[in-house]
This record gives C-alpha cells, structure tokens and sequence, in this order.
C-alpha cells in the first residue's frame, strides 16, 4: 500500500512510502527541479573557489570552465548531497527508524531535471511498547552450604591432582592407559563414520575408571584388569550420543591395557591453602565461601531478569528485520562454534552437527534481537543513556581483560566500527537494572547446588 504526500508547489520534495514486506518498504523520492539547480549552484561555486586552472590565479577560472574541468566531480558531489539531504528528510517525514538501505536506484538526475530515485530499505519494528513496570517476578534465594565448600575445595585439589605408576591391578577412578579399536558389524567405524577417527582407534589413551567416561561402560570390565591384559567390550551407543549417525548402535572395542595410574590427590591443610594465595586454611575456606555466595547471588539475579525479560517478550508481538536476524545468528552460531572448538570438540563432529546449530542459533537470535528493540524502546520512554563516564570505564575494562591499554582498545573498538554496539550494551544494561527496580520481586528460598544433587 502506498502513500502519496502531494506538495503544494514545485518547491517541495515528493515522498511516497511503499510496504514491501516485514520491516521492509520502498522509498520513492522526488527533489523539485529548483533544488536540484541550487545544488549544483553551490558546489559549482565551492569548485570555482578552490580550483587552479592554467592561466587564472586560484578562485578566478570562468564558471564554464570549471563545469568543463571538474563536471564528473560536480555531478558526483551534486548527486551525493542531495540524496543525503533528501534521504533524511524523507526518513524524518515519514518517522522513519531506518536500520539499512538495502538498494538505490536512480531515475532522473542532471541540471535542469528533478532528482528522482527509489530506495529500498529496512527498518526497525513498528510496535506499541508492553506494560515494563510492576512486572511481576521470583528471585531464588540461596546459601552455600558446608557440602558446597566441600566441592568447591575438592575442585582445587583436582587442579593439584598427581597420577602415580603402580603395578597392581585396575581399581575403580584409577587411570587406566590403554590402546583400542573400535568396530561396527566387525569394521573400523570409520569405514561408515570418516568423522569417528577419535571413536575407531587410539594408542596411549587415559582414561579415568568411571561409568561416564569416554563411552558409558568403556571402563567397567578393565576393573580388576592389569597391565597386559585385554578385553573385548560390546557397547550400545547411547541414543544422544555426539555422533548422531551412530546413536544406538552396538560397537565392539578391543581394549589392550598398557599401564595403571593411581590418582593422588593432596591433602587439605595449610600448605595447600598458600598454594592458593591464601594466609591459612580458614581464610582460603573464607574466601570460597564468599565466591560461592557471589555464584549463588548472581544466578538468583539472572533468573530474576530471564523471567522479567521472558515476560516482554510474551507480551508483544511484531515483525523482526530479516537483517538484523541474520547477522545475530551468524553471530550465535560463531560464539557455539567457538565454545566448542576450546571445550575439544572435532571439527568434523561440529560440522556434522551444523543443522543442529544453525536451528538453535536462529530461534535464540530472534529472541535476542526481539529483546534488543524492546529495551531500545523503553531506553526511549525512560531517557535513558550510555554516558561518556560509563563508556570510558568499559573501555577500562575491556582493556584489562585483553591485556593492554586503554588507548588501544579505544583505537581497536573505533577501527570496528564498535562504540555503538559497546554504547547498546550499556543501555540494555542500565533498562534491566530499571525494570528489574520496578518489579514486583518475591524472594523465594531455594536448596543449595548441593542439596540439589543429594
């Protein structure tokens, strides 16, 4: 559907605003035949002062022989600056919150015609803003318990953990060192899995004597096991397992066992607590107890804000820019992509699973994205601002985190094009802790990591 917006003399530009789709329209936009010759007018005359001609001192060359001179430059700087001007105007006349212009194209353009072109451009959703404060919501409360320092403690004494030769038969958590080879239907599975190599064979390989290792029940017949001994172990996969091609199959491995390591974990006492930076034990128990109550505080907040947030976006509906989609979902996919390649993950498994990803990136981008407008709306109603003070100190911060000065993070963040996004971040920031201090928030207690587990 289009709209026209007549104008009431030549002198006027001509606007018409076409409804090409989802946060999608076309611009058609007509500058009159007296702007468009006072434009040329203008840079004409810019030109004629600077230019320096053979035979006339500068600013003094006749004005036809500038346009003869300089007439490609002209038209390019004529055309440039009417578009510019006439683009914006259109956008504040339409209120327009214009996100990309995705093509131009020209009409009619030289001296003595109307500038005439269409644009095709996206923009931001168009939407009434839902109800942001009273919103109701729960904050789980919790206490680390002397069971959580506990776990906290043994985690440190894994960072120290000693794995010891012995020469006696395999126990439950040892470490056992074997060599394998992995089959299906009596071939390597690699045969009908080329992204399985890890899967089909290994020498050398540690692994911890547990159900879960590895493969569930790897491990369960080498108990008792010594070194030189073999084993042959049928497994069934499990039906979630990270190969989605061989979920539910049953394998055979043969299992050689080269070696036994014993697990040596130290003791807790006060050289174990310096090793840490702590004064004494105590002060090192102190301390994990607060980082512990810092974890549990700062889950408690997330849920609050993911459940505030949830509400939001339940409580609207609109069309999202296909653009701004795309990008955030190339942006998930590569942060998943990431996480998994540092937490060890193939590349051959993460290709494979590339479907998968792409799915779970787009659903989460969308909702990211929707949030993104949402929040930018209420910044909007509420005022509110990324200040220069709270630019800075991310800058600090960020800074620090990459280990190096704050002159070149500023330079870095300003060749990517990136104080705008840092300035987002900041406000979606500064909207969530104003709403989060206008809900209605019920504290409710909740059990303890360890609790949970027990």
């Amino acid at each position: 559907m289009s709209r026209r917006h007549p104008y009431r003399s030549k002198k006027h530009m001509n606007v018409s605003v076409e409804n090409l789709g989802p946060c999608k329209k076309l611009l058609r936009i007509e500058v009159p035949v007296e702007q468009v010759n006072a434009a040329f007018d203008t840079v004409t005359a810019g030109f004629q002062k600077q230019a320096q001609l053979p035979g006339f001192r500068p600013g003094k060359a006749p004005k036809h022989l500038i346009v003869k001179s300089y007439e490609s430059q002209i038209n390019d700087e004529v055309r440039k600056k009417l578009f510019n001007d006439s683009y914006a105007a259109a956008s504040g006349q339409e209120k327009l919150r214009i996100l990309a212009t995705l093509d131009v194209e020209e009409l009619a353009f030289g001296r003595g015609l109307p500038f005439s072109y269409t644009a095709t451009l996206e923009h931001a959703p168009e939407f009434e803003v839902p109800e942001y404060k009273g919103l109701k919501a729960q904050r789980p409360v919790a206490q680390p318990t002397e069971a959580d320092v506990e776990r906290a403690v043994n985690i440190l004494r894994e960072q120290q953990v000693r794995y010891n030769d012995v020469t006696r038969a395999i126990q439950a958590d040892d470490i056992a060192v074997v060599n394998y080879k992995g089959t299906l239907d009596g071939k390597p599975l690699t045969e009908e899995f080329p992204t399985a190599r890890g899967l089909t064979e290994k020498q050398n390989f540690w692994v911890q004597v547990k159900e879960e290792s590895f493969i569930p029940g790897f491990t369960t017949p080498l108990v008792g096991a010594s070194a030189g001994d073999k084993r042959t172990v049928p497994l069934t996969l499990p039906a979630d397992f990270v190969i989605a091609g061989l979920s539910g199959k049953n394998v055979v491995y043969e299992l050689e066992v080269v070696g036994v390591k014993e697990k040596v974990l130290p003791a807790v006492d006060e050289e174990f607590a310096k090793g840490f930076g702590a004064e004494d034990l105590t002060k090192l128990t102190e301390g994990i107890r607060q980082d512990l109550k810092n974890e549990l505080e700062f889950r408690g907040r997330k849920a609050l804000r993911d459940q505030l947030l949830k509400a939001l976006l339940d409580a609207v509906t609109f069309d999202l820019p296909e653009s701004v989609v795309s990008n955030e979902t190339r942006n998930v996919v590569y942060n998943i992509v990431n996480e998994n390649q540092q937490r060890g993950v193939a590349k051959e498994i993460i290709e494979e699973r590339k479907d998968e990803i792409f799915a779970s990136a787009a659903a989460s981008a969308k909702d990211r994205v929707k949030a993104s407008f949402i929040m930018g709306r209420i910044a909007e109603k509420e005022n509110i601002k990324a200040e220069q003070k709270e630019m800075t100190q991310r800058i600090i911060a960020l800074a620090e985190q990459n280990k190096t000065s704050p002159e070149k993070m500023a330079k870095t963040l300003q060749e990517r094009n990136a104080f705008q996004e840092l300035a987002q971040e900041i406000i979606i920031g500064k909207v969530l802790d104003f709403i989060e201090l206008n809900a209605q928030v019920e504290e409710v207690a909740t059990p303890s990591p360890s609790e949970v587990k027990a």
